[in-house]
């Protein structure tokens, strides 16, 4: 058996150091632990820093792609090199690595195909109390969409069984956190998640330079994901207020021509009629889109399963 941590990096040299050194060379159920690192184009010496440190792979990506892409490519890259798990964990050493026989466990006791370590978030002493009720907050709404009970769905301390692996297809460039998370639990896989600790900070976040930016491209790509994955029920959503207005308008028209007698009083309501109309256009139109969509979805899950049995077959795996 096989384990591969992987370190997506960006300009880490500095940083790099702690994090490998805190990484076991040694992993119950495991016979080798290898570490691979992604250079994600940087612009100081993160390679040379890595091979200097006696990573066993460093995986350069050549230009900037974003942190989702260099994830993905670290996956595909790994089971390239026969990784029957993989973790991922973050350059600037926030995790603490000594939790990674924990994290893994579940994987190795068939237990689970994706495990996530789940932080303190309310203990976290550099959280601000904003930054703690938006976590909260995400990893709730996360948890409707990806029909998980997942606590800390933001967490990059993950493991990955290999056929997850393979199932990983990722269609954002942010973070792959949520679109990981909200795609195995929409796709029956079993995913489960463990307590870890943390370290004290080294650096800020690079993922987003505020509060704003990260509401931003967390609700983003949200609201990309349920429309990809759950688009039926997205579109669905947003016709009842449209049905609702429809159905007001209706009852109200019913009330004024059979007991107000609008006839006599010489009122017209064709404005409220016309508004029926358009508002139920509308809600007919939200339903088209989502049987259009599931249709859609229908075909790209007939597509992955596709290249999920080529990632399986002899071809592209080494197993």
């Amino acid at each position: 058996m096989k384990l591969v941590i992987q370190i997506p990096c960006l300009n880490e040299e500095a940083t790099l150091p702690a994090t490998i050194r805190d990484l076991p060379r040694e992993v119950p159920g495991f016979s080798s632990v290898e570490f691979l690192v992604i250079d994600d184009g940087s612009t100081d010496c993160t390679a040379e820093v890595a091979r200097k440190l006696g990573v066993h792979h460093v995986l350069q990506l050549g230009s900037n792609r974003g942190l989702a892409s260099a994830f993905h490519r670290g996956l595909a890259y790994s089971m390239e090199q026969g990784a029957d798990v993989v973790v991922n964990t973050d350059a600037d050493n926030q995790y603490r690595a000594l939790d990674i026989p924990a994290l893994v466990a579940p994987i190795l006791a068939n237990q689970a195909d994706l495990v996530i370590g789940c932080r303190p978030i309310l203990e976290h002493p550099e959280f601000s109390p904003t930054k703690k009720l938006l976590q909260a907050l995400g990893s709730w709404i996360l948890r409707q969409i990806s029909r998980t009970n997942v606590r800390d769905a933001a967490s990059g301390f993950r493991a990955y069984s290999r056929q997850t692996c393979h199932r990983i297809f990722l269609y954002g460039h942010f973070s792959h956190c949520m679109e990981t998370l909200i795609q195995a639990g929409n796709s029956g896989l079993r995913v489960s998640s463990v307590e870890i600790g943390i370290n004290p900070q080294t650096r800020p976040s690079r993922l987003f330079r505020n509060i704003p930016e990260y509401l931003f491209k967390s609700s983003s790509t949200m609201i990309k994901m349920f429309i990809l994955y759950r688009p039926w029920s997205f579109f669905v959503f947003l016709s009842l207020p449209f049905f609702c207005l429809s159905l007001f308008l209706g009852l109200r028209f019913l009330y004024l021509v059979y007991w107000v007698d609008s006839v006599a009083s010489g009122r017209s309501h064709i404005p409220s009629l016309i508004l029926l109309s358009v508002s139920a256009f509308f809600g007919i139109f939200m339903i088209t889109i989502g049987i259009l969509a599931e249709l859609t979805r229908a075909q790209r899950r007939l597509t992955e399963e596709t290249l999920f049995l080529l990632k399986c077959s002899n071809k592209y795996s080494k197993h």
